[in-house]
């Protein structure tokens, strides 16, 4: 069995068992490729693929069993060239980051900022997507940090560290009847449509559930995933919109009347997490403290012995995590 085997079998995986395009990927041949994986089977003695002809249509048990133990080979492969390259320069790499419009508009661009005057050397790829896609892309391993708000389940085997709290207000024109409420209640949205998230986050905090427990229906005008999109439409009287606080911003929406909401929603908690195994370089620390001042390296390395679970929720039981 080779190292580079295990490499084209995790790339056919991870491009939906593509075996051309993990062959482009990878900078050899079509070939090439399905000859190794056909050698490494005969190795093993089994079927790693599930077949209809040439083509590939599945994953045997047996199969994934070697693809899982695959990634953690090859991530502790990339451990050793991390260690390498921190003890020779840590002021060059490159850093993959996935996360939503929301951080990526809103809370990233001064920290990017700053990050980049640091380290001019280290290459910066953000991916956007919603918390079901970012999940994705760390489950594939093309991502180094995931940002996200809620959606644990989606991330199995990341250390996933609170960053900050951040509550939903809601936006309308200027002039609209809903301004002229005393006090806005779930029984006041209910008389209008909204215009929102993606109903992505989870819990009895959802929309959806807060409406349900209340007797009230929901009723929603349009959804999405960016809230500069959700304002667009509020501006066109399309419906009242709910978006995070940090999305807001006073001279830019200075259209808008932005009414406070953190009596009807359960402030949510946004978090930074990484795969569990993996070597951090010196300039990721320097990220992860720029992102949540407390995630000092003793803090990070803290919590990665910890573990998931009670362990974990005791050592930031006692970090008072700022709102945003």
């Amino acid at each position: 069995m080779k190292l580079h085997q295990l490499r084209y079998l995790t790339a056919v995986v991870q491009n939906g068992l593509n075996i051309t395009t993990a062959a482009r990927k990878l900078h050899t041949s079509q070939p090439g490729v399905s000859k190794q994986l056909k050698l490494l089977e005969d190795e093993l003695g089994f079927p790693l693929f599930e077949r209809d002809g040439r083509n590939l249509v599945g994953v045997t048990p047996a199969g994934q069993q070697v693809v899982d133990r695959g990634l953690r080979i090859l991530e502790e492969v990339q451990n050793i060239r991390r260690l390498s390259s921190d003890l020779t320069d840590d002021r060059s790499g490159s850093l993959s980051i996935g996360t939503t419009h929301t951080q990526a508009r809103y809370v990233l661009p001064p920290i990017v900022q700053k990050f980049r005057k640091g380290y001019p050397e280290v290459d910066l790829h953000l991916h956007q997507g919603t918390t079901e896609q970012i999940g994705e892309l760390a489950k594939l391993d093309r991502i180094d940090f995931a940002i996200a708000t809620g959606g644990a389940e989606l991330f199995p085997g990341l250390v996933q560290l609170p960053c900050y709290r951040w509550t939903r207000k809601i936006i309308v024109p200027v002039g609209h009847p809903i301004t002229k409420e005393r006090s806005v209640s779930l029984s006041t949205l209910a008389k209008y449509p909204l215009v929102t998230y993606t109903f992505s986050f989870g819990g009895r905090s959802s929309l959806p559930a807060l409406f349900e427990s209340s007797g009230l229906k929901l009723n929603v005008a349009l959804t999405a995933s960016d809230a500069d999109v959700i304002k667009t439409y509020v501006r066109l009287g399309l419906g009242v919109g709910i978006v995070a606080s940090m999305s807001l911003d006073a001279a830019i929406d200075s259209d808008l009347v932005q009414i406070d909401a953190s009596h009807l929603f359960t402030p949510h908690v946004t978090w930074i997490g990484f795969r569990r195994g993996r070597l951090l370089r010196g300039y990721m620390y320097e990220f992860l403290k720029s992102f949540a001042p407390h995630l000092t390296r003793r803090l990070v390395d803290q919590a990665i012995r910890a573990g998931d679970g009670p362990d974990l929720d005791a050592l930031f039981a006692e970090v008072e995590l700022p709102l945003r």
